[in-house]
C-alpha cells in the first residue's frame, strides 16, 4: 500500500482528536478498518462484506454487544 491513506471516522465519533473511532478507507478495490488509538493494526476486507456486516448493525443484530 504505497502513498497516503485516507482515513475516514464516523460524524458520530466527533471532532475531537482525542476520542477514539474505528477509521475507514479504501484501496484498491479492499475496505481497510483500524482503530485510531492502535492505528498499526489494519483489518483488510472487500465491499460485499463490509455491506453484509453493515446492513446487519442497522438491523440491529449487534445491539447486545453494546
Amino acid at each position: 500500500m504505497a502513498g497516503t491513506i485516507n482515513w475516514q471516522k464516523s460524524s458520530y465519533s466527533g471532532s475531537d482528536a482525542e476520542i477514539k473511532c474505528v477509521e475507514l478507507a479504501h484501496v484498491d478495490g479492499r475496505i481497510l478498518l483500524r482503530e485510531s488509538d492502535a492505528p498499526e493494526t489494519v483489518v483488510t476486507t472487500d465491499r460485499d462484506k463490509l455491506r453484509a456486516f453493515l446492513l446487519g448493525v442497522k438491523a440491529g443484530e449487534f445491539d447486545h454487544l453494546v
